[in-house]
């Protein structure tokens, strides 16, 4: 790679379903983002952590409530080891790292590095070869320490590769940013000195790009000066300059990112104003985020659009002729992917789905704000609506982090009312959220539900998923439907746009839209209007597929921050 390269630095990337390197959107987000760089032959290097005991096995106990195991995966049959090995300290000595390559393949043949780095060294401490076992797991100093081996240690191993010149850094959210450290040091090293100046914060700031992924306050890590001056005592930036690195007397990683980049975006349009309201006086531009489509499309779909969109995989722009696709094709190709869907929830847990009860989606990650079950606020409507509007189904996955006790209570609120339909509506839980199932109930399901509290859902990639295989979202206007969003056109919505972080939404009301939307609007047109509900379908993979890919993302990024 010459000096035109791009390295891409992530904690997490998802590259297939059984490498268990990823625990949810933005491991996705990053591994369509490489997928498409190989289609683009964009060159870019990545670098992530290996994870080989993954993020968590999930168990749910008949109550609903969920537990977590380590989860095993053959490391040796997906990626390859590499001959470098390269040290940083961690303030009790020497911890060496490897990496392991793993390579994506373009539609072209053009291939994208990924290097996995991995602490499990004999010449390491016991607890030192744990490093990059676990996925966001650990207590504060196992994270601090991780983000060190992403930033410092990745940026060292990149160089050992033989990446000398790479043009931009681009900082996939804040556990990365720690890799400006290493790239001052190496500004002053080529200028012949040990200390840092304000032209090395300059050079830096010319080579660095970070992307910040939401305004939840857990979503940003930051850690005290204590405990970090214990494993990084050799870096007396912290202290030197204290304005650069601190923010209310932590290093607060996003900031650190911020500080030290040209260029700095939000992952939405409407993200990009709330980040800038959050984060002023720093300027935050806006890339709203996309999927890979040759990943996320089904096998019907993919047909479809072979026959009728001749090199839709090289150009995703070109799905906008999928409007000449006969709505029986539509409506076939997505009968067929939602009998992929029921009959495995069937065969999983024998729940007698049918295959013509309109069935609603929803899998995300099991946290407070995403508001798991505003469907459930009021059952006894949700009751009346099945019974005398149209009959309805819910198929529902997603995981809680481990710590999150609240995010184990909703799982566990959605099991007990599932229980409570158990007679009038049947409701499936998948367990182990992972790519796969993503695929099956994004392109399985007749509607996408989204219930995030506005504005806390920075974009949201799933109800992309959902429209490329003809799913129209029914959502929350936050993150990218407000961009991606015509009513009655590509789905429709409920709530209201905010961009106010201080004033909690209305839950009550966000549901009595939700349930009108539904009684009134969304199941009446899917059992009595066929064909306008088959109009809203291929009008999703018409202007919101064609639109919302980490292709036109990708190009979004060269032109205005990769080779500005």
């Amino acid at each position: 790679m010459n000096g035109n390269g791009i390295a891409y630095f992530s904690m997490e990337i998802a590259l297939e379903s059984e490498m268990q390197t990823y625990s949810g959107g933005l491991g996705i987000l990053a591994g369509d983002t490489i997928r498409s760089a190989a289609d683009l032959q964009v060159p870019v290097v990545a670098i992530t952590l290996l994870h080989r005991k993954g993020y968590v096995l999930q168990r749910l106990d008949e109550s609903g409530w969920q537990t977590e195991e380590p989860i095993e995966w053959s490391i040796n049959e997906y990626l390859e080891e590499m001959p470098p090995r390269v040290s940083i300290n961690l303030g009790s000595g020497n911890v060496w790292l490897r990496c392991w390559k793993y390579e994506v393949k373009g539609v072209t043949g053009f291939k994208v590095p990924v290097y996995f780095l991995d602490t499990n060294l004999p010449e390491n401490s016991e607890w030192h070869q744990t490093l990059t076992h676990y996925l966001y797991g650990g207590d504060e100093k196992y994270r601090l320490c991780q983000e060190i081996i992403l930033g410092i240690g990745g940026v060292r191993m990149i160089r050992a590769l033989g990446f000398k010149n790479i043009r931009k850094f681009h900082m996939n959210e804040g556990h990365a940013s720690l890799l400006t450290i290493e790239l001052l040091y190496e500004e002053a090293k080529k200028a012949g000195r040990d200390t840092i100046i304000n032209d090395d914060i300059e050079a830096v700031r010319k080579k660095c790009i970070f992307t910040t992924h939401t305004p939840v306050p857990a979503g940003h890590d930051q850690f005290q000066m204590d405990l970090v001056s214990n494993i990084l005592p050799k870096i007396k930036l912290f202290s030197e300059m204290r304005d650069v690195f601190c923010f209310d007397g932590l290093l607060n990683m996003t900031f650190l990112g911020f500080n030290f980049s040209g260029y700095v975006n939000g992952v939405a349009k409407q993200h990009g104003e709330i980040s800038r309201i959050m984060f002023s006086p720093v300027f935050i531009d806006s890339i709203t985020n996309g999927v890979h489509l040759d990943t996320w499309v089904s096998n019907p779909f993919r047909r479809l659009f072979d026959r009728y969109v001749p090199g839709w995989k090289e150009d995703n722009f070109s799905l906008r002729h999928a409007l000449r696709i006969p709505k029986v094709d539509i409506w076939d190709a997505h009968i067929e992917a939602k009998k992929k869907l029921i009959d495995r929830v069937n065969r999983q847990y024998n729940l007698g789905m049918d295959l013509g009860i309109f069935t609603i989606g929803f899998a995300r990650r099991a946290v407070e704000y995403k508001r798991w079950d505003l469907l459930f606020s009021d059952i006894n409507r949700l009751k009346i609506i099945s019974s005398n509007v149209g009959q309805l189904q819910i198929i529902y996955s997603g995981k809680a982090h481990p710590n999150d006790l609240k995010g184990k209570e909703i799982i566990k609120r959605i099991f007990n009312t599932k229980e409570l339909l158990k007679d009038c509506i049947k409701v499936a839980f998948f367990e182990n959220y992972d790519m796969e199932i993503s695929k099956i109930i994004t392109s399985g399901c007749d509607v996408w539900l989204n219930t995030p509290e506005p504005p806390l859902e920075a974009s949201g990639t799933s109800g992309m998923k959902a429209a490329v295989n003809g799913v129209p979202s029914l959502s929350i206007l936050d993150g990218w439907w407000i961009e991606g969003h015509i009513e009655g056109v590509t789905g429709w919505s409920f709530g209201e746009i905010t961009n106010n972080l201080e004033e909690k939404s209305n839950t009550l009301k966000d549901a009595s839209h939700l349930f009108d939307k539904l009684e009134n609007v969304v199941i009446p047109l899917y059992y009595e209007n066929r064909e306008q509900f088959i109009d809203i379908m291929r009008r999703s993979i018409v202007l919101n597929g064609s639109y919302f890919n980490t292709q036109r993302m990708l190009q979004e990024y060269v032109i205005k921050a990769y080779f500005n």
